[in-house]
């Protein structure tokens, strides 16, 4: 879909990369080693001291190369969990975090994600970027784990800039999975979006994806929560559920309308507040007090009834009913 301006037309310099944000011109200037370079043996004398420990380990080498933008060795090895611990100075563990790296992983079925290993000061093997992953071996049972093995310590504390990279957030993530659930439609026009639910993750994603696609700016975190109550994967072809998706996201498209005029209604009364959007949408909301029971996976109510009722909600809501405690209330909420 084209890139497009909020008046509706062509943005300035749309073209090859539409839809996708700035284009990033290839640098003219070429840099790094020639493939006949990259590959080395494993008892080449750059990298066998390296392989001889990996082996009194109780792991494996694997193959070496030369890194391809600076030249320096790399030993790919699977080494034994027991034998690899992660650095000191990077984030705390999170578990929850962990436990559902391992759940993805499992459904998966393959652990694709080498750990980046160095030598600590005394010589044992530590991963900078790996705590998760391999907590999250841990949780599965492996008994080993694929490493890329630097002999280069100090990496160690250089590898940290590249764990500043952007996480997902709700855009990209609904974004990331509408374009997948597309590209499955069209190439297993039989599947259903049950099929897909552990590589979709989240029912919502769908529907956000839709928007998100149509309006860059659309306020999607204002409806997550409702979404995630009444949102669920159909049994039916992924080309069918996406239609029926196509239909929920432009009403939803259709109450955010009406919330936006009830928000500068609230304005000229002299509301001034960030949560004035957060506050509207939980009024109108059908579900904000249903609370599912432990391993309960219904939906509150059908998507369908939800936004029916959740419109006419929109076109009900009373401005002058609304008070400035109940705004005080939606700030600390949102706060905590």
């Amino acid at each position: 879909m084209a890139a497009r301006s909020s008046s509706g037309g062509r943005k300035a310099g749309a073209g090859k990369g539409r839809g996708r944000g700035k284009t990033l011109a290839p640098s003219k200037a070429k840099r790094g080693l020639d493939a006949a370079d990259i590959s080395i043996a494993i008892d080449d004398e750059r990298i066998a001291a390296l392989a001889a420990q990996v082996r009194e380990s109780g792991g494996a080498p694997i193959g070496a190369y030369r890194e391809p933008l600076s030249g320096s060795t790399v030993l790919v090895a699977a080494i034994p969990l027991a034998s690899v611990q992660p650095t000191p100075f990077q984030r705390d563990l999170s578990p929850t975090h962990t436990k559902r790296l391992a759940q993805k992983i499992d459904e998966a079925g393959s652990f694709l994600d080498p750990i980046i290993v160095v030598r600590g000061e005394k010589g044992e093997f530590t991963t900078p970027n790996g705590r998760h992953r391999l907590a999250a071996a841990k949780v599965l049972g492996l008994r080993q784990i694929t490493a890329l093995i630097s002999p280069d310590e100090g990496l160690a504390f250089r590898i940290l800039a590249l764990n500043t990279e952007k996480a997902h957030n709700l855009k990209d993530r609904s974004l990331e999975v509408i374009r997948m659930a597309r590209a499955l439609a069209r190439r297993e026009p039989r599947a259903k979006e049950t099929d897909f639910a552990a590589q979709f993750e989240s029912a919502e994603f769908l529907t956000l994806g839709i928007l998100y696609a149509k309006d860059a700016r659309f306020a999607g975190g204002a409806y997550g929560s409702f979404l995630r109550k009444v949102d669920r994967f159909a049994d039916r072809t992924l080309a069918v559920s996406l239609r029926e998706r196509e239909g929920y996201a432009s009403r939803l498209r259709e109450i955010d309308t009406r919330v936006r005029k009830v928000v500068k209604a609230l304005e000229a009364r002299g509301f001034k507040s960030p949560y004035l959007r957060a506050f509207v949408v939980a009024r109108i909301n059908p579900v904000r007090f249903h609370r599912a029971k432990a391993g309960d996976t219904k939906p509150a109510m059908p998507i369908a009834a939800a936004l029916t009722r959740m419109t006419a909600a929109a076109k009900n809501f009373d401005v002058g009913k609304v008070r400035t405690s109940d705004l005080a209330l939606v700030a600390a909420l949102s706060s905590d």
